[in-house]
Parts: C-alpha cells; sequence; structure tokens
C-alpha cells in the first residue's frame, strides 16, 4: 500500500525492488493476458540481425490528426520469420518493411529487463492485401476525379512504333532480355531502343522514375513509346510501383506507356493507367514485335487489295475497249452517214440561200437599173426635155450665153441650131429660127 505520512522509514519499509514491481507486472500480464490476439497495427523500425530475429515496433495513428496514439515492441522468432515473411511477400507482393498495415497474431510479453512487448507468432495476408487494395482504389478513383485516370489508354500506339524509351535498372536480366527480344525478332523488324535508367526497387522508385519520364517527356518527339520494365527482382518490391505521384505522371504522359513490372497476378496502380499492361519483359517485346506484324500484314493487305483492283480494273478497261473497238465500225459508219447527210442539208440550205440572195440582189439591181434609165439624160429627152449646148459644152447659167451666140439644141429626136438675140432672162426659153 502507498505510503502516505512523513514518519521515518527504514531501508526494509521503504517498498518494493523495480525488479520485484516489473515480476509482479509480469505476472498479472502472463495470468491475465496468457492468450493469443490478432492486432491490427503499422509496421515500423522493422530490423532483423544476423542470427535471424527480427524485431520491430507496432504503431496505431489517429486517422485525423494522424498523430501517434499508441505503440508496442514486437519481436519475431528467428524459426518463425523465415517461414513468416516469404508467405507473406508470396502472398501480397508488398514486401515486409515499415510503413504497411498488417494483422499479426501475438502474445503479450513481460520481461523484467526489456519491458513490454508483443511476440509475433503468425500473420494474415488477406488484411494487407486488403489496405493495399484500399489504397490502390483510392488512388485511382483520385485520378478519375480529376479526370486523367485513361488518359494514357486513350492515346494511339503508332502503326510504325519502332522508336521505345525504356525506363529500367541498368544492371537488370530483363533488360537484356527485352532487348533481345527485340532485336531478334523472326521478321527482321528494327528497333531503335534507348535506356533511361531508374532505380526500380526500395523507396526511391517513385523519384526515379518520375525522372525518367521528365527526361524522355523532353524529348518525346525522338519516341514512339515507353516502356517500363522491372527488369528482375522479388515481387515484394512492387510497392514503389503504388503510388499516386508515380500514376499520375504515367496516366497523363503524352506518350503510350507499356508497362512490365511483375509477374501475371501482380497488378499495380500503374498498370491500371498505363496504355498496355504485359507480364514481364519479354511480354513487352513480344507486345511491340506483333503489333509491328500486325501492322505489316495490315500494309501487305493493302497493298494485295490494290494491286487485285488494279488489276480489276485493268481488265474492264480491256473489255470495255474491245466492245468500243467492236463497234467502231458501225459508229464510224453512223458517223459517216451522219455527216453526209448534214454536208447534204448544209448544201442544200447553201442552194438555197445563193438563190434566194441572187434573187434579192437581181431585185435590187433592177432597181437600180430602173434608177439609172430614169436619171439618164436620154430619159429626160423622151420626156421632153432639152440640152441648151455651147461649143459642145451644156449651158448651165445664162450669164454663158453673149448676143449673137450660135447655140445647139438637143432633143429627144435629132439637134436645133439657133443663135442667141438676147440676153437670157433668170429662167430663159429657147426659140428656133
Amino acid at each position: 500500500m502507498n505510503r502516505l505520512d512523513n514518519s521515518p522509514q527504514t531501508p526494509e519499509s521503504a517498498g518494493i525492488s523495480l525488479y520485484e514491481l516489473n515480476n509482479r507486472v509480469r505476472q498479472v500480464l502472463c495470468g491475465g493476458m496468457s492468450g493469443e490476439y490478432w492486432v491490427q497495427a503499422e509496421l515500423s523500425d522493422v530490423r532483423s540481425n544476423a542470427t535471424g530475429h527480427c524485431y520491430l515496433e507496432f504503431i496505431q495513428k489517429d486517422p485525423r490528426s494522424n498523430n501517434l496514439i499508441a505503440k508496442a515492441r514486437g519481436t519475431i522468432w528467428a524459426n518463425v520469420f523465415r517461414l513468416l515473411k516469404p508467405y507473406f511477400e508470396r502472398e501480397t507482393g508488398q514486401a515486409f518493411v515499415s510503413g504497411i498495415k498488417v494483422l499479426m497474431k501475438v502474445t503479450v510479453e513481460f520481461h523484467e529487463l526489456y519491458g513490454y512487448s508483443l511476440t509475433v507468432i503468425d500473420i494474415d495476408p488477406s488484411y494487407t492485401l486488403g489496405d493495399m487494395a484500399r489504397r490502390r482504389r483510392e488512388i485511382l478513383m483520385q485520378l478519375e476525379g480529376e479526370g486523367v485516370l485513361t488518359l494514357n489508354k486513350e492515346l494511339e500506339l503508332p502503326m510504325l512504333a519502332q522508336r521505345i524509351a525504356v525506363i529500367s535498372s541498368a544492371t537488370a536480366a530483363g533488360y537484356g532480355d527485352f532487348c533481345n527480344q527485340l532485336q531478334g525478332n523472326p521478321y527482321g523488324f528494327a528497333f531503335h531502343t534507348r535506356l533511361f535508367p531508374a532505380i526500380m526497387q526500395g523507396e526511391r522508385v517513385e523519384e526515379s522514375v518520375i525522372a525518367a519520364l521528365d527526361a524522355i517527356n523532353a524529348e518525346r518527339d525522338c519516341w514512339d513509346a515507353v516502356v517500363i520494365i522491372r527488369g528482375g527482382g522479388a515481387t515484394s518490391d512492387l510497392s514503389g510501383f503504388d503510388t499516386y505521384m508515380l500514376a499520375a505522371n504515367c496516366a497523363q504522359f503524352p506518350l503510350p506507356i507499356i508497362t512490365g513490372i511483375g509477374h501475371e497476378r501482380d497488378d499495380t496502380v500503374i498498370d491500371s493507367v498505363a496504355h498496355t499492361r504485359v507480364k514481364t519483359p519479354t511480354a513487352a517485346a513480344e507486345f511491340l514485335i506483333n503489333h509491328l506484324r500486325e501492322t505489316a500484314d495490315r500494309l501487305e493487305e493493302y497493298s494485295n487489295a490494290v494491286a487485285y483492283y488494279v488489276d480489276r480494273r485493268m481488265e474492264l478497261e480491256h473489255t470495255r475497249l474491245e466492245r468500243l473497238a467492236a463497234k467502231l465500225p458501225s459508229i464510224v459508219g453512223m458517223i459517216g452517214l451522219r455527216e453526209t447527210h448534214r454536208l447534204s442539208v448544209m448544201e442544200q440550205r447553201l442552194h438555197t440561200a445563193l438563190a434566194n440572195r441572187l434573187t434579192h440582189e437581181q431585185h435590187r439591181l433592177d432597181l437600180l437599173s430602173q434608177q439609172v434609165r430614169s436619171a439618164s439624160p436620154e430619159h429626160l429627152l423622151k420626156r421632153g426635155y432639152s440640152i441648151t449646148l455651147k461649143d459642145g459644152k451644156a449651158v448651165t447659167d445664162p450669164a454663158q450665153v453673149q448676143q449673137g451666140d450660135e447655140l445647139t439644141v438637143r432633143v429627144w429626136k435629132g439637134e436645133i441650131s439657133v443663135v442667141s438675140k438676147v440676153k437670157a432672162s433668170k429662167f430663159p426659153r429657147l426659140s428656133g429660127d
């Protein structure tokens, strides 16, 4: 019991030792919590030593403030850890590292020296898978809400996709397999590839791959597509490809992205936003080869179709020309008859026109002749008019005649000689002897 008075105390009556107190705590905990418990927590400070034991911390954060609200030390003994770790990573595709949420079966331990801890005896991967799936769903829902989820999928892969930018590790066997598969394709297709090196496992996956994407984007006109391949490695290293920032960069990238970063059953966030997802680096190479082969087949079909239609058109035109050639004599005969008839009609029309013109001109000449006859001196003389001549010239003015001039008066049937006696008046009269 607590001592509240201020009376002197002997060393024997001062209390119990810390060891004894911790021992009593241990007895209480072991007596009251002797069973096994499934505990939900986030892993922190995960580390293993040379003996194979794993030491870690279990933590819990306030979902609203993200402040730490609980913490406990944990231990996974070597005999359990060498079975538990590969089982967990195989089932989840997630590395057993700090930051993941787990559901573990533990026993409560208390040691006088080391204090309170939890000893792990089992793990449920489905809980972590559920949490990982939830995070992936949240990322995908966020991208969909931003309207960028399917942008890369909507890009059209060029028919002649031969310029390939590759994001992978420079020393990865998968990268070599990818290049060898492309260069050794059975169709002899030529591919131009260039490696943009990146870290493909660990904590720096996100920033490294994004940096490689930025480098490709700076010269995007030089490339037809981007291939992201892991080039080997543990399935547990896939968590680096399940981040929002990397997924957002891939979804909005201006070139089609082909991913081959996991195994058949693995599906990361960037697989969901990429243009095309394949299983392995080799599968990525086969996809590009098959795409080019389909293009070549399509071009061959177009070429054969063009050749067929050209041949068909030539046959049709040849047949048409033969029909025209067969019809040509009759056509020429018909044209000759038509032209002969046309010439005959034109000749008839010409004769008619000439006759009409001649009649018209004859009539006009008759009129002119009549007018000429009417205006001739003989006609005037016949009508009773006369012409007075002096020295063989017609007298038109009395002033031309002097007293005693010999004049000749010409009438229709002869001439009369007269001598002028007086000067002519304004309107002189002719007189004879």
